[in-house]
């Protein structure tokens, strides 16, 4: 027994050391970073990015890459709440006040309270809470859930397939093992052929991550049991929680982070200038970010 352990155990010390050259390698070989993409590279990151291309350097570096063209032009850290606040005022993605029993952060999102229909600033609040779920991860987590709730979801509600197809993209080439599971709580039937089309759309990786669970099913519910502890799970996911978006409270919080974002990134002063709506002093704001962030 002993033997076997000590076996297992050797093996996964190689492995672990394998990936720490891998990250070595990779880091190697990028190109310059900015300061921006400097604090975005971190070692873990770095993992996140081998680990979703089963550790291939070179396909690694491509991914990354292309995330740091994306980051540079899409600017997802530089999102603000009242920018996007109202794609929120009906609570259709919001970070939950509770974690799984992982202590991941949870987000719902509840596709049937669509409320707009620029389909490009939706995916920047959805953008935006991603990036949200990431920064109030809790210390040596990685990860989110995504706890989708298909009360009043219709095909006239949902998304166009280019959309899903765009969220999708996103979430995979940007986000690379971001997302632990995505629950798609009790869909209507009619969203089995929406999933059809969706669904090639997935990677392999993504794609086991996504579960089906429905209120009456005992495997579905026990699922639900082993990630949440039902006093926190809301009754809409079947536990005992009451779930209740406050767009006022909710707001409040975004605010508070959206500080804690541009501390992090080092831009504090650009949320001076987002009060108003001339974009001059946001640009004259902007070589801040050549300064090495106070520690």
């Amino acid at each position: 027994m002993f033997s076997r352990w000590s076996h297992s155990h050797h093996n996964q010390q190689n492995d672990s050391l394998q990936h720490e050259s891998k990250v070595k390698e990779l880091r190697a070989a990028l190109r310059p970073l900015s300061d921006r993409g400097l604090k975005y590279c971190t070692d873990a990151c770095l993992r996140r990015y081998l680990e979703a291309r089963n550790w291939n350097v070179d396909k690694s570096k491509k991914m990354l890459e292309e995330t740091l063209k994306w980051r540079s032009t899409y600017k997802p850290e530089e999102i603000r709440w009242n920018e996007i606040a109202v794609e929120g005022e009906t609570g259709k993605v919001y970070r939950a006040n509770f974690h799984d029993r992982d202590g991941r952060t949870v987000l719902i999102l509840r596709p049937g309270k669509q409320n707009t229909t620029s389909l490009d600033n939706q995916l920047r609040h959805l953008v935006y809470m991603i990036e949200n779920a990431i920064l109030n991860l809790p210390e040596g987590q990685e990860q989110m859930v995504w706890l989708i709730d298909f009360t009043g979801w219709s095909l006239s509600t949902s998304v166009p397939i280019k959309s899903a197809r765009d969220t999708i993209n996103v979430l995979q080439n940007h986000y690379p093992e971001r997302l632990a599971m995505a629950v798609l709580y009790n869909p209507p039937r009619i969203f089995e052929a929406f999933w059809k089309i969706v669904k090639y759309f997935l990677d392999a990786k993504t794609f086991q991550k996504v579960k089906f669970v429905y209120p009456k099913n005992k495997e579905s519910v026990e699922l639900m049991r082993s990630y949440f502890d039902e006093e926190n799970l809301p009754t809409d996911f079947g536990g005992k929680a009451i779930l209740e978006y406050n767009h006022e409270e909710f707001s409040k919080q975004m605010v508070q982070d959206d500080i804690k974002s541009a501390t992090l990134w080092g831009f504090d002063n650009k949320l001076q200038s987002t009060g108003t709506d001339q974009s001059g002093p946001e640009i004259t704001a902007e070589p801040i970010c050549l300064a090495p962030a106070a520690s």
